[in-house]
Parts: C-alpha cells; sequence; structure tokens
C-alpha cells in the first residue's frame, strides 16, 4: 500500500505564504513595519518631568530605588501608570497604548537588577482586619495618613529640608489598589523599603500574622472609597480677563493699591517683554505686576512645588491699539485640575479667589 500523495500543487503551495505574509502586516512583525515603542522616549515624554530623567525622583516617587523595583510586579507599574492615582499628583495616562505601557515598563526594569517578582499566582491574604486597623493606627498612620489617604504634600520641595524622602503613598485610593496585589503588600511589609522610612514589619515588633491583618485591612478599603471628585473646571477659561476703565499707568497702580489690600507685598513692576527683548524694542503698553504673599506661598510650595507656575502671584496690564486697557492673570482653579493634586485644590480655589477679586477691585 503507497502513501497517499501529500504533495500541494505549485499554486496552492503560495496560499500558506501569502496568509504568512498577511499575518506579518498585520500584526507589524515584518521590519518595514510599525517600529516598536521607544520606552526611553515614552518615559522622557511622559514621566521624567515628575521622576527625573535617570527615575532618581523629583515631585514624583524615586522609581530606580533598587528596593522599589524589586518589590513591585510589572502589572503593578503597568497599570499605576493606566488607571495613576485619583487625587493624587500622578496622573492617568488613558491615552497610551498598551504596546507604549509595556515599553515604559520595561525600559524603568533597566534600571533594576532584573526581573520583578510575579505574585499573579499568589492567593489572596485573609486575615483580622479590625486588628489590622489598630495595627494601622500605630505602625502606619503617620506616614500614610489616618485613614491610609496618604501623606500630605508631595514629599518634595527641592530648595528646603523635608520630613520624607518620597511622598507617602495613597493606600486608600482607588489607582493603588487596582495595581497592588495582596502579595505585593504583604511583601513590603515584611522586607521594608531600603532607602525610605519604611522598615520591616520585625524591626516593628509585627508578626507575620498581623501584616496578614494589615494587609486585610488595607484591601478594606476597597469597600470604602475615598471621593475622589475633582472640581469641575467647564466652562473655565484659563486666563481671567478684566476690562480696565482707566489708563495703563492708572491700571497698574490700581492692581498694586488692590494687591496691597489683600496683604500681598509688591515685589516689582516691569515690562512684560524684560529680558526677553532689548530694552529699546520693548512694548511699553504691556506691564507685569509681581506680589506675593510669603506665608501663603510656603504652605502652598510645601504642598506642590508646581504651584511656582502661578505663584509669586503676578497680574498682566495691556493697553490695546485702540486704547483700551485690559489686566488679566491665569486661572488658578484650571490648573488645578491639571495638577491632580486634591491636596493643591484648596490653595488653587482660595487664589482663584483672591485673584478675581483684586482684578474687580483694580478696574471698577
Amino acid at each position: 500500500m503507497t502513501e497517499p500523495n501529500l504533495k500541494m500543487p505549485a499554486r496552492g503551495r503560495r496560499w500558506p505564504r501569502a496568509l504568512a505574509l498577511a499575518g506579518a502586516l498585520l500584526t507589524g512583525s515584518l521590519a518595514w513595519g510599525a517600529p516598536a515603542p521607544d520606552g526611553h522616549a515614552l518615559f522622557e515624554r511622559h514621566c521624567a518631568v515628575c521622576h527625573g530623567e535617570s527615575g532618581h525622583g523629583g515631585v514624583g516617587v524615586p522609581l530606580a530605588l533598587p528596593s522599589f523595583l524589586s518589590s513591585v510586579s510589572d502589572h503593578y507599574l503597568a497599570t499605576t501608570i493606566r488607571r495613576g492615582r485619583p487625587g493624587r499628583v500622578m496622573p492617568a495616562f488613558q491615552s497610551l497604548s498598551d504596546a507604549q505601557i509595556r515599553a515604559i515598563v520595561h525600559y524603568i526594569r533597566t534600571w533594576g537588577p532584573g526581573p520583578g517578582p510575579d505574585f499573579s499566582t499568589a492567593k489572596a491574604v485573609k486575615g483580622d482586619p479590625a486588628h489590622g486597623k489598630q495595627l494601622f493606627a500605630r505602625h502606619c498612620a503617620r506616614c500614610h495618613g489616618a485613614d491610609g489617604r496618604g501623606g500630605r504634600g508631595t514629599g518634595v520641595t527641592f530648595s528646603r529640608p523635608r520630613d520624607l524622602p518620597i511622598m507617602p503613598p495613597a493606600l486608600n485610593n482607588p489607582g493603588f489598589l487596582a495595581a497592588a496585589s495582596d502579595a505585593m503588600i504583604k511583601s513590603t511589609l515584611l522586607h521594608g523599603r531600603q532607602g525610605t522610612p519604611m522598615v520591616a514589619a520585625s524591626r516593628m515588633g509585627l508578626s507575620e500574622s498581623d501584616v496578614n491583618d494589615l494587609v486585610s485591612y488595607i484591601r478594606s478599603f476597597q469597600g470604602h472609597p475615598p471621593d475622589t471628585a475633582r472640581p469641575s473646571v467647564a466652562g473655565e477659561s484659563s486666563v481671567l480677563v478684566y476690562d480696565s476703565p482707566y489708563s495703563l499707568k492708572e491700571t497698574v497702580e490700581a492692581v498694586k493699591r488692590a494687591a496691597v489690600g489683600h496683604n500681598f507685598r509688591i515685589i516689582r513692576t516691569q515690562n512684560l517683554e524684560y529680558g526677553l527683548m532689548p530694552a529699546d524694542q520693548q512694548d511699553p503698553h504691556q506691564v507685569i505686576v509681581y506680589f506675593c504673599d510669603f506665608s501663603f506661598l510656603d504652605k502652598a510650595l510645601k504642598v506642590d512645588p508646581r504651584v511656582g507656575l502661578f505663584l509669586p502671584c503676578r497680574v498682566t496690564v495691556v493697553e490695546k491699539p485702540d486704547g483700551k486697557v485690559q489686566v488679566m492673570s491665569i486661572n488658578p482653579k484650571r490648573l488645578s485640575h491639571l495638577y491632580n493634586n486634591a491636596e493643591l485644590d484648596q490653595y488653587c480655589q482660595h487664589m482663584y479667589r483672591l485673584y478675581r477679586d483684586i482684578l474687580e477691585e483694580a478696574t471698577l
């Protein structure tokens, strides 16, 4: 008995190659297809401004810390990038593709000794959340907040001493709870995180059973999520603009009087183009007034150093070619929405009211 002839006709043999070619085109696996995302470039574009170009921290936490990279999984990093931390400094990057996020995670891993831990098969931790709440109040609340909402401020102020080298993470946060598994939280508690105030459980006198109770309490936050709603900025302009019935010079003096009346100190008055153009080319019809409440500035900087974008305060007075005069300032409420820092919202709301009152008084 002879074996059947399985040889495909010449024309038929071309089909597998054609299918493979079509598949390669669809998946981008050919050399001339779409290039793989550049994790380094993506990190520089989206992450470096807060975490530092080499991951050593800034407004954001230091990602290159060996004890951090050895204790967090790729899932934790990827989910953190995707979902962020609502109401905290870390924004959500919903516009990035999964491939781009994987590329960023891969780049972050180049700072560490190797791949991170895999907690995907670990079981949920079971403990006593009531006892864990007591332990949390005794050992964790000082840094992470009484209800796990995180430490105050960014933890980074650049020009002055700070209590902690990094911002204590918000554990009662939907972004963190979605990213961190029970096993990861337990591992962090058991081993601590060298280079940060987070010490190992044994140094706090805690047993593994205590750690399980703490993990159970932290996981219970999912049943009582904090209100992360942000003030609406719908209809808010990025700039506050008022028409003035006075001349340029009169309006500048009116702005200064209004600022002093609200307990601000005048710093200086100069042409808007000062330092940008030669003196004889500066437009004298565009003037900026700088003023500051140094006590408020100090408090706001401790919460988030990015307030330097609108503090010290500055109001611009412009005389148009038709002789009309306008006063304008940045709108802190709009900036607050961009910062993704709920603690900063109250400061931005306060500054909005002050700017509005000063501009209104100067143009009455």
